[in-house]
């Protein structure tokens, strides 16, 4: 199909960045990087309690190493999740938005720094809030499975995501980044609420595949992106945290069955154990492949690109300097 330039917000940066921007990298990896510990069902949501600092450094080392788009901390922080950690309501909710603030601030900080600077190669990067799937919240692995059993329904999943969604919205992102969906029904779900909440910024929704055929649930993604490419509340669609071996067809095959941009950010090509909360040894991408691919990517049509689990600053450098070479 193709993609086609809009005029929103996102494709702004697609087209100011040469055609295709850069996502951030992995963050709790980053985070571990630094000493945090994050084994917690929580996850990478545990620092925006114990170490907002810290997040916010993270967040300016992804910028320094020329990401164009920054994704909060967010993926698994939920109002139940931190309900059961015995927060409150109130809580919980002024802890996802100090996920969006957290990486405003940062972005602002950083671009005050370089913004005014003659010459500089860098566009202002946005900010997109990330929405983990039902099955990071449950934190059993199932986001790479799709398998939530028969009494999880698509009334149920809009529920789980509605409030999060308009705190979200309401901390002032520029984007919505909907991560790691392993079937059809929960993307259904979140179409549905950016239609009920008439949400006004761009959005991305990306799938998690465990094949490099389908989606995680085992259906097609024709099945998955009919109901996508209506919405006008979509403006891409793609693959995160899947290995990168698996992208390099996967972009071919997602460019014959959408119109709207492609996103696409690869783990390193380690497994994640989600029972064991390990990640197993494999044959993973170094920065010297991912920086090879990323043009390929790119060539074969994806317009954003970027990294997920196990990848790392270094990674979004040889990312954006691949990418910024022709541009």
């Amino acid at each position: 199909m193709g993609f086609v330039m809009g005029t929103s917000l996102l494709e702004d940066l697609i087209h100011k960045a040469g055609g295709c921007a850069v996502i951030d990298g992995g963050f709790a990896t980053q985070l571990e990087s630094h000493g945090a510990s994050i084994n917690d069902p929580l996850w990478s949501a545990l620092c925006l309690i114990k170490d907002p600092d810290l997040v916010k450094q993270v967040h300016l080392e992804y910028l320094e190493a020329g990401a164009d788009i920054l994704v909060t901390s967010s993926y698994q922080a939920t109002i139940p999740g931190f309900l059961s950690r015995g927060l409150s309501l109130e809580e919980g909710e002024s802890l996802l938005k100090r996920s969006v603030k957290l990486a405003v601030e940062a972005r602002n900080k950083f671009w005050d720094t370089v913004g005014s600077v003659p010459g500089n190669s860098y566009n202002r990067p946005l900010v997109a809030a990330s929405i983990g799937s039902y099955g990071a919240y449950l934190a059993d692995g199932s986001e790479y499975s799709g398998c939530y059993g028969a009494k999880v329904n698509l009334d149920k999943l809009k529920d789980f995501h509605r409030r999060r969604l308009q705190v979200l919205v309401e901390a002032g992102p520029d984007l919505l980044a909907f991560e790691t969906i392993p079937n059809k029904l929960e993307a259904q779900a979140c179409v549905e609420l950016l239609e009920e909440e008439n949400i006004q910024i761009p959005s991305w929704i990306c799938f998690s595949s465990v094949d490099g055929e389908n989606a995680s649930s085992g259906e097609s993604f024709k099945e998955c992106f009919d109901m996508l490419n209506k919405s006008e509340k979509v403006n891409a669609i793609g693959i995160n945290c899947a290995p990168p071996h698996f992208i390099e067809s996967l972009v071919c095959k997602l460019n014959e069955l959408t119109t709207k941009a492609i996103v696409v950010y690869p783990n390193s090509g380690e497994i994640w154990d989600g029972r064991a909360k390990k990640w197993l040894p494999s044959k993973c991408f170094g920065d010297d492949k991912f920086e090879f691919f990323a043009r390929r990517w790119r060539d074969l049509g994806a317009k954003l690109i970027g990294g997920c689990c196990r990848t790392t600053p270094a990674t979004i450098r040889a990312i954006s300097m691949a990418l910024k070479e022709r541009s």
